[in-house]
Parts: C-alpha cells; structure tokens; sequence
C-alpha cells in the first residue's frame, strides 16, 4: 500500500499530525478543500503547552519571530488577573495570528515530506481490516492504511463514519472580520474600552497595514452560517452596541461564528480517527480551541507512526481516544463556564465578581490558568508518583536542555546515573545519559509525557514493553545514528 495516512484537512490539527508522523518516515496525503489558505484570523494566539510543543519540535524560533510574548492578564473570562508562577520555561502567551501559524505549520510539513493536495476534497469512505479507500470529488479513489479526519465542525469524516456530535446547538452568534475605519485610533480605543466593561464579545484592534479586526454580536443566528455577513450587518451592530460604526469601510473578509458546544461520541472508528474540531467545538473564550487541536494531533501522530512501524503495543492507538477526549470534554464545561461569566445579565455579573475575588488567591488563579494553557493535563498512565502522565518541563541538562532532545520526535529515557538501558528500541527511544544527580531517572512519551519515574531497570521494562512495544530482534540496526544514545563524552 503506497499511502500509509490520509489525513482530511489541511488547517493546523491536520498539519501538526502530517509533520509528526513523517518524523518517523510515514508516507502521508494531506487532502484540503480549499485552494488557498484561509484569509481570516480567528485564533490570536498560542497557549503555554502549544509552545513547549513547538520547543520540542524545534520550531519555536520561527514562531518567536513572528509573535509577540504577553503574560497580561483574563486568560479566565477575560477576568483581570496578573500571572501566575506556573512550572514552565514558557510562561507567557504567544500573540500569533493563525493566518501565520496555519503557514508555518504547513511549511513545516511540506519540508518533512508531506504531500499536500489543496483543491482536492474528501467525498466517501469505506474501510476494511487492511485499510481505508477514500472517494474524492471528481471520482477517483486513494487507499492507506489509515485514516484521520481533522476537517473541523462539520466533518465530512465524522459523518461518513456514523460518529455522533451530540451538544448544544448556537445560541448566539458573532461577526467577525478585518476592514479599515475612518475613527482615529483614540476613537477606537475609547470605543472599545467602553463597550467592553459590559460586552465581551465586543472588539475592534488593529492588525496593520491600516486595518482593523472587527468583533461585534450579531442581531440573531443564520440560517447558513456558510453565507457571510454583509458590511451593512456590521454597521447596524456597532451602532447598537457603541452607538457609532466607526466609519467601517473596504472590508478584507467578512464571517460569523457561532458558540455552539458538541463533542464526538468516539474519536476512533476501526481505521479512522478524528481531531481537531472535527472532534468537538466550542465558543472561542480562552483561544483554546487552535492549541487542543494542535495537541491532539501531538498525542496521536507518535501512535500512528508506531502502528505504521508494527511496534505499537495492542492498545495504544485506543488510547489516543481514552486520553483526548476527557482533556476536550474538560474543555468545553470550561468554555460553557466562561460564557456565562460574560453574560450581562445581573446574576453571572455578580458570579463573575466573585469569581475575580478568588483568583486573587494564587492557588485559584493558577489553577484556572493551568487549565486555559493545558499545562494541568495529567494522562492516566498508571499508580505512582504525582508527576505521572503529566508533561514534563524543559528541565535543563549538564548539556544543553531536555527540549533540545526531543526534536526527532521519540520517547527519552533520561538516565543521570547512566545505569539504565531501553535495549533493543533505540528505534524509538533516546538515551540521554545526562543530568544534576538531583533529577530523577524518567521515561518520557514522544508527546513529553512522563510514564515512569523511579530506578529499578525491573519497573522501567514494564513501562517500555507497555509504551514503546517489545524490542527489535534488530536492535543493532539501530545504532546512536537512529537517535538512540546520548552518553557523555
């Protein structure tokens, strides 16, 4: 079989998983609708573990390059708060408009290999115990051996497989889109400060080259959100709620969004799996819904690969479904939370000021930014010590820094006693001999996560045989070339 992933979407979700699994030299087609990049901005920014992704990868620096650091306060609601001391080398958010980060993460794949059909689009499915034939539009057919449908909300994938969405439908909606205005900026400013002290979902800012990202509720919900609003609909809703259009003029692009909540019963379907939105939507508060997307395609394309290679222990894709859909489940009552923080009315007003009284505590404030910036996750990967199945930080080294071994994408075996080994799957595992004595022998997923900590090499196999498969009867084929150790010299 030619093609070992079909991947259906070509936005973020579907970009990070086509880059994740040619690490591991998985053919993959990346098959997208649309010609073109999408023009309109809905995400402004990346979150805490999306950055440490990136720093895993190798890729922050791009990125840095072309955002801008804030640790500012409401990531909760948009609740003033100042930011927390969290356990991580990153602690700030990444203002990056998701036009660049859709380009430099299909740039990403691209230069790893991925084959990437734009204009091409996903019509039918079946599958079998081997694999997976797509029909296209136009009549022609691609076979792999597996499947992924990160298309968004209204997944061509998750329909063809049956999988239900089951939620809430919108109840509200809002236009977004970027134009030019003829108000000053101070107009602007004192505009959208004023309107803000009672309406959230109000914004206009600028975006360069004279131009303004416009955010404002719309007068109902439409029937097709497919259609784009008019310029006209944003005018009667700026004077609605700020008592002046602003002068809104030659609009880039025009949208709405609404804030409906669904989740997919399953995220896997024999062959197929889901990600991204094509698995659960939720209303934007927080900007979480970019950064889960890119995190479940970190969580699913080492596993993938592994199934590829023939190594993958019997459950492990399954996880992939018993892992990510709690931490999207957790997602969504957290956006239903925050959306009815931002409601006007007089009781989740005064919910909301009690809210802000607690997160004057450090615990309570932390502890609701650990959520927004999924740094809080912990994967159930067995009884032991509370670090378990959480990421583990960019810890730094006698020799550089734990995230600089991580950018070919397999497990680490940090050992500063050099007394540990992973024989035999040096294929899939570095070892990095290196460390302050302080720091504790631990066994990191691709995905960062740790599932062992101890020292005994009797515990340690367990946690190789039921993450990282039995090992090669051709372990010498894999030599430090393959990545594998990293004693000192």
């Amino acid at each position: 079989m030619g093609i070992d992933v079909i991947i259906a979407g070509g936005g973020p979700t579907g970009m990070m998983l086509a880059a994740e699994l040619r690490l591991h030299g998985v053919s993959v087609v990346v098959l997208e609708r649309e010609l073109e990049r999408a023009p309109y901005v809905r995400s402004l920014g990346l979150h805490v573990r999306s950055i440490e992704i990136l720093d895993q990868r190798g890729l922050l620096e791009r990125f840095l390059e072309h955002g801008t650091r804030s640790t500012g306060a409401g990531s909760f609601a948009g609740i003033p708060t100042p930011w927390p001391r969290l356990d991580t080398a990153h602690a700030y958010i990444l203002g990056i408009p998701q036009t660049i980060t859709d380009r430099l993460l299909e740039e990403h794949a691209a230069e790893l290999g991925a084959e990437i059909r734009r204009g091409t689009e996903l019509v039918g499915l079946t599958q079998d115990d081997e694999g997976v034939t797509v029909g296209l539009a136009g009549g022609t057919t691609l076979r792999a051996r597996y499947l992924v449908g990160c298309d968004g909300g209204r997944s061509t994938v998750r329909g063809l497989l049956g999988v239900g969405f089951p939620g809430e439908p919108a109840t509200t909606e809002t236009l977004l889109g970027e134009m030019e205005v003829t108000a000053s900026p101070e107009t602007v400013a004192e505009v959208t400060t004023r309107v803000r002290e009672t309406q959230k979902r109000f914004g206009v800012g600028p975006v360069g080259d004279g131009r303004y990202r416009v955010v404002v509720p719309a007068a109902g919900i439409a029937e097709d959100r497919e259609v784009p609003p008019t310029l006209d609909e944003f005018r009667t809703q700026l004077t609605a709620h700020a008592g002046t259009d602003l002068g809104i003029h030659s609009p880039r692009w025009l949208s709405r969004f609404g804030d409906a909540t669904r989740q997919a019963e399953r995220y896997r379907v024999g062959r197929a799996f889901l990600a991204g939105d094509a698995a659960h939507v939720h209303p934007p508060m927080g900007g979480q819904g970019l950064n889960l997307g890119v995190q479940d395609a970190f969580n699913l394309g080492w596993k993938l690969a592994a199934a590829v290679a023939g190594w993958a222990p019997t459950d492990l894709l399954d996880s992939y479904g018993t892992e990510r859909h709690p931490v999207a489940a957790d997602v969504l009552e957290t956006t239903r939370a925050q959306a009815v923080l931002i409601d006007t009315a007089p009781g989740p007003r005064a919910l909301r000021g009690l809210l802000a009284q607690l997160t004057g505590f450090e615990d309570v404030n932390r502890f609701l930014v650990e959520k927004i910036t999924a740094i809080g996750i912990r994967y159930d990967v067995g009884e032991g010590p509370a670090p378990l199945g959480r990421r583990m930080p960019d810890v730094p080294l006698e020799r550089g820094r734990l995230y600089d071994r991580m950018h070919d994408g397999r497990g680490v075996l940090l050992d500063p006693t050099g007394r540990l080994t992973a024989t035999g799957r040096a294929d899939r595992v570095d070892h990095v001999v290196d460390g302050s004595p302080e720091l504790p022998a631990a066994l990191l997923r691709p995905d960062g996560h740790i599932v062992w900590l101890g020292e005994r090499q009797e515990d340690l196999d367990v946690a190789l045989l039921r993450w990282f498969g039995n090992p090669s009867e051709r372990a010498e084929e894999f030599g430090p070339a393959a990545g594998a150790s990293s004693a000192p010299s």
